[in-house]
């Protein structure tokens, strides 16, 4: 199996994601977007989520696909950002038709950025701009590392920063994740540059580092220390595929999918984060067999999202006040 051809989310075709940023603030928003609306559903597994509709994505409930779906940060006020792309849907014609009424419908989720050294002393609230800024720019293309809503994001003892992947499949399907790396853990082992994610990188995607050869497997791994527990952080991602899904197989792939934040954040899933995954299906290729195939994705999911998160740290880049240094500089 290798990469797609831009090893990003939309190598799932028909997706695009669209990217806005405030480099006073350190923060930004990233929002995906496809022409038509798509199967959605989302699993959460941190201590302190940030979320907006996605109770409307549990498969019992009415509705199955949604407008888009939006990564912000900015902790509680980035969920703002949510509304200013249901604006600009709206303006657009688009939404869940309610007999002459149509109602976007954007599920979102954010990460704490509020003590990253940003200025954060606004007089009205930025997201909701951002959010509409992001979706204008939505394209097949786009900048990782310090961009969108990886922004201003930080790890334990590094910069943050929005990663991709994308995997093709034995049988033709495209799987694919992008994130908001953002965690209270450590992306690297203790004391080298080596990431937990190096088992599963491809073509050098993140410098080729390899495995380090000798982890202490008792060693505790980094852990950010804020004052009394304040810098919550968050890591929030999306994975995807071109599959035929239901609204219950694209929740069991978005439940696999956390392995790959367990398996490239050290630790994940704290009281502190308030990890989540959403997943998206656009329904272009048919399931063969229903249950490997759902095994295969799951499993590829969690890849593709374990080498995201890698390449969002590994690309992030300096800014003036940033609070903790990049990858590049400390260990290239």
């Amino acid at each position: 199996m290798q990469p797609g051809p831009n090893n990003l989310l939309t190598d799932v075709a028909g997706l695009r994601v669209g990217n806005a940023s405030d480099a006073a603030l350190k923060s930004g928003v990233s929002v995906v977007v496809a022409d038509a609306p798509f199967v959605a559903a989302v699993d959460v597994r941190g201590g302190a989520p940030g979320t907006r509709e996605t109770d409307l994505l549990a498969p019992d409930k009415l509705v199955e696909s949604v407008d888009a779906l939006v990564l912000s940060g900015g902790s509680a006020f980035g969920l703002d950002a949510a509304s200013g792309v249901a604006d600009a849907l709206h303006r657009q014609g688009r939404g869940f038709a309610v007999g002459p009424v149509r109602v976007p419908l954007v599920p979102a989720a954010i990460v704490f950025d509020l003590l990253n050294g940003g200025d954060k002393q606004w007089q009205q609230n930025p997201y909701r701009a951002l959010g509409e800024d992001a979706l204008a720019s939505a394209a097949v293309e786009f900048e990782l590392g310090t961009a969108g809503a990886g922004t201003g994001a930080t790890t334990a003892d590094l910069k943050g920063g929005l990663g991709s992947a994308s995997m093709v499949l034995n049988n033709g399907a495209t799987v694919a994740a992008l994130v908001v790396v953002n965690a209270r853990g450590g992306v690297v082992t203790p004391g080298s540059g080596h990431f937990w994610a190096a088992p599963f990188e491809l073509c050098r995607e993140f410098g080729g580092g390899g495995v380090r050869v000798d982890p202490d497997p008792v060693a505790l791994p980094a852990i950010g220390e804020g004052e009394g527990d304040a810098r919550a952080n968050t890591t929030i991602a999306i994975v995807a595929t071109d599959q035929v899904l239901t609204q219950a197989q694209a929740q069991r792939m978005a439940v696999a999918a956390h392995d790959g934040l367990a398996r490239s954040i050290l630790p994940a899933h704290t009281p502190f984060d308030g990890d989540l995954v959403f997943a998206i299906a656009t329904g272009k290729q048919p399931m063969i067999d229903a249950v490997a195939d759902q095994a295969l994705l799951g499993h590829a999911a969690s890849l593709c999202l374990a080498r995201a998160v890698a390449r969002g740290v590994y690309l992030a880049t300096p800014a003036g006040g940033d609070t903790l240094p990049t990858w590049q500089a400390r260990w290239s």
